[in-house]
């Protein structure tokens, strides 16, 4: 296990929007590098991004570049993860990726540190990061599924355009430009128009389930995450023409009756959550808000009128899909082995 020693850290994918949130977090976050390599394509390299005020070189990334790397954050998609986290590995490397490559092998941990942190030490050189949505929307249910078992998630969520990378908030950018000018604009990235529109997340559907790739995500992987494979789970995903940052609306249903009040208490001593929840100022969890925030807002904690039982709560969640469900998360992780 790694000690709190300083440690050489490579970011692989480091021009992409997690990586440059990456550098934020290691930054602001003070980690304690002895050194830090940037890694990426061979289009990236020689790119300079800046650190702590300095300029840093990007690296073309290959087998060769983990030599002498103590922790490997990786955010450049699954083909990529697949390809050289083992070179990492065997080079020394801890790898923390935030594909979904390995989430749900059976012996690479999936890790929300507020939720399952033992998890990191059963780690065999891999530790996986979890889907951005679902880290949203479970993380402040942790407390709540201690003390009285969730059975239960009805789950929706609202996505950002950063959750498929700056090239798509690029384009929400561009084409609700274009559209305010009255132009016509393709889309090059998303399948549908962005601009003042909504629609199913674009990952595939299973055409026996009828659900999409990023809904089975979060249905796996809160699983997994909880340990309890026998949570019912129902979940729709949409793309929203919102630049940064995720929206949850989440109802979850316990094993015994729960109250606003205890459902409220619980939630707000869940880390990493803060209570937006003004009702008299109709002020609720926005992604205006949670952008560039390590918190998730979680607000309109109520009960569940739909289930008279009163085993039911509804909530509204938003988090920085950037940072807690992505680079925030993996440093997150990274600190732990430190501390391990």
């Amino acid at each position: 296990m790694l000690n709190t020693k300083s440690k050489t850290v490579a970011i692989v994918g480091a021009t992409g929007a997690v990586g440059v949130e990456f550098l934020r977090c290691l930054d602001e976050r003070e980690f304690p590098l002895k050194e830090l390599r940037l890694l990426a394509s061979a289009r990236s390299a020689g790119k300079q991004l800046s650190f702590k005020g300095q300029p840093l070189t990007v690296a073309e990334l290959t087998d060769r570049s983990f030599e002498g790397v103590d922790i490997a954050l990786f955010s450049a998609g699954s083909d990529i993860s697949k390809k050289f986290a083992p070179a990492a590995v065997k080079a020394g490397a801890v790898v923390v990726d935030n594909s979904s490559a390995f989430r749900m092998k059976q012996d690479v941990p999936l890790v929300v540190p507020e939720i399952n942190p033992e998890a990191i030490a059963r780690h065999k050189g891999v530790i996986a990061n979890p889907n951005c949505s679902a880290i949203i929307s479970i993380t402040p249910l942790w407390p709540v599924h201690k003390v009285n078992r969730i059975r239960r998630l009805n789950i929706a969520t609202y996505q950002a355009a950063s959750g498929a990378g700056a090239a798509a908030m690029e384009e929400l950018e561009e084409s609700t430009r274009a559209y305010l000018d009255g132009k016509d604009y393709a889309p090059k990235v998303l399948p549908h128009p962005y601009a003042f529109n909504l629609f199913s997340h674009n990952a595939d559907i299973d055409p026996a389930t009828g659900y999409n790739g990023e809904e089975s995500k979060v249905i796996q992987e809160t699983r997994k995450i909880f340990g309890d494979p026998d949570i019912r789970i129902s979940i729709t995903c949409v793309r929203v023409p919102v630049l940064r940052a995720h929206a949850v609306a989440v109802s979850f249903e316990c094993e015994k009756p729960i109250t606003e009040a205890e459902a409220r208490k619980l939630i707000a001593g869940a880390p990493g959550v803060r209570i937006v929840d003004d009702r008299a100022r109709n002020y609720f969890p926005m992604p205006r808000d949670a952008s560039g925030q390590d918190d998730i807002l979680v607000g309109r904690i109520r009960q569940d009128v739909g289930d008279p039982a009163g085993h039911t709560i509804a909530l509204l969640s938003a988090g920085d899909q950037l940072l807690k469900g992505a680079a925030l998360n993996a440093v997150q992780i990274a600190e732990k082995l430190l501390a391990a």
